[in-house]
């Protein structure tokens, strides 16, 4: 069983910053690509940030120049560091990973942290 833990969405004030990240676990054999998906509030989820395994790095124009994907060490994690948020920044934030587990290649979801970016 492959499994995704989100952590540190919550409230904060426009220009300010947070970092989310996200951390697999279970029977992973190697990890294709990792990233960052949003939904706000009447809108369809869209990515925000994706990085393969070689390092490559892709953004919603959106979020370009203020926002950043990185991977831990151990490149089961990723990171999403958020500056300069915007109110149009709130949102839940999905991570995902593509995953070639043991038992085969899958796509996973974490559970979702909210973002919210108000005064």
């Amino acid at each position: 069983q492959v499994q995704l833990v989100e952590s540190g969405g919550g409230l904060v004030q426009p220009e300010g910053s947070l970092r989310l990240s996200c951390a697999a676990s279970g029977s992973i054999f190697s990890i294709n690509a990792m990233g960052w998906y949003r939904r706000a509030p009447g809108k369809e989820r869209e990515l925000v940030a994706r990085i393969s395994s070689g390092g490559f790095t892709n953004y919603a124009d959106s979020v370009k120049g203020r926002f950043t994907i990185s991977r831990g060490n151990d490149k089961n994690t990723i990171y999403l560091q958020m500056n300069s948020l915007k109110p149009e920044d709130t949102a839940d934030y999905y991570c995902w990973a593509s995953i070639r587990a043991m038992t085969g290649y899958v796509e996973r979801w974490g559970q979702g942290t909210l973002v919210t970016v108000s005064s």
